[in-house]
């Protein structure tokens, strides 16, 4: 079965692919969806890696679910980045909304020959799949958007390479989440209650207010937090910040506007923290993913 996501039109969503970049073991296109109505659906490939990094926001209540290893009720929050290993069935529920990812399908043979073995997905591996918060994953995704929006020189062979890279940082980000404590992190209704809190509200919050609302200590907090998501919760309230903002953007508000409404002190400041963690400026940021969206 040939990878990538073909165009796909149906009653639930249309799915066009922009721009594509293949390779004899991996497949890096951008997509946009146009989703009319709240859907679900589940992903499965027995034969590729599925990664799918958002270039806007998702829509809203994007939840996950792998049903066979969690049962039908555990949904988390589903990331700016997410993996499906294969073999794997993620079911995958949201609201409507429209929305641009970067989709990459690495060969599961080819990344085993770079690896030197078949990755094993355990629960947790799989959990920390739904939410993939390696930077260095982040980074490799966001060169190869610049290399299918813009294929250089030997634009197949710098394919190869990247996701080459990719594959052995999969690997990586597994030896990481094994070596995890099995213990010690936050339960989960508090996770869910930093998270509302997150979505509730644009300013960050301080350690303190989080450590109160989840009724431990400051320490508590950072180090179960650090242990259930994998990253700093620093980290990942800057990267929740940063994902509403990028809402705000696509609906048209002013730069003005988001920074004072998310608490920075100044729009430069605001735009400084934009480019830090996108790469680009809020302007070029609706610029560019605006035009994607709205192109018929």
């Amino acid at each position: 079965m040939p990878l990538g996501q073909d165009p796909i039109i149906s009653h639930e969503a249309t799915i066009i692919v922009d721009a594509e970049l293949r390779g004899a073991a991996a497949v890096a296109q951008l997509v946009r969806y146009d989703i009319p109505a709240p859907t679900e659906s589940t992903l499965c490939d027995p034969d590729c890696y599925q990664i799918n990094m958002c270039l806007t926001p998702r829509p809203l209540n994007a939840r996950a679910c792998y049903h066979q290893h969690w049962g039908p009720h555990r949904f988390e929050r589903l990331g700016d980045i997410f993996m499906i290993p294969p073999d794997e069935a993620l079911h995958i529920k949201g609201d409507s909304g429209r929305q641009a990812s970067l989709l990459c399908f690495l060969d599961r043979a080819a990344v085993n020959a770079v690896i030197g073995y078949e990755l094993a997905w355990t629960d947790q591996k799989l959990a920390a799949t739904v939410d993939l918060t390696s930077a260095r994953v982040r980074a490799l995704l966001f060169r190869l958007t610049q290399e299918v929006r813009h294929p250089g020189f030997a634009a197949d062979r710098m394919l190869e390479f990247l996701t080459g890279e990719l594959a052995i940082e999969l690997a990586r980000f597994c030896l990481e989440v094994d070596e995890r404590p099995a213990t010690g992190g936050l339960a989960g209704w508090r996770l869910r209650l930093i998270d509302e809190r997150l979505s509730d509200d644009p300013v960050a919050p301080s350690l303190g207010e989080l450590a109160e609302l989840c009724n431990i200590s400051v320490r508590q907090l950072t180090r179960g937090f650090k242990v259930s998501r994998g990253c700093s919760i620093g980290d990942y309230i800057e990267s929740r910040r940063m994902e509403g903002a990028k809402r705000l953007l696509v609906s048209g508000e002013n730069v003005k506007t988001i920074a004072f409404t998310m608490g920075f002190s100044s729009p430069s400041s605001f735009t400084f923290a934009f480019r830090r963690a996108v790469g680009i400026s809020p302007s070029q940021f609706r610029q560019r993913q605006t035009r994607g969206i709205r192109t018929a």
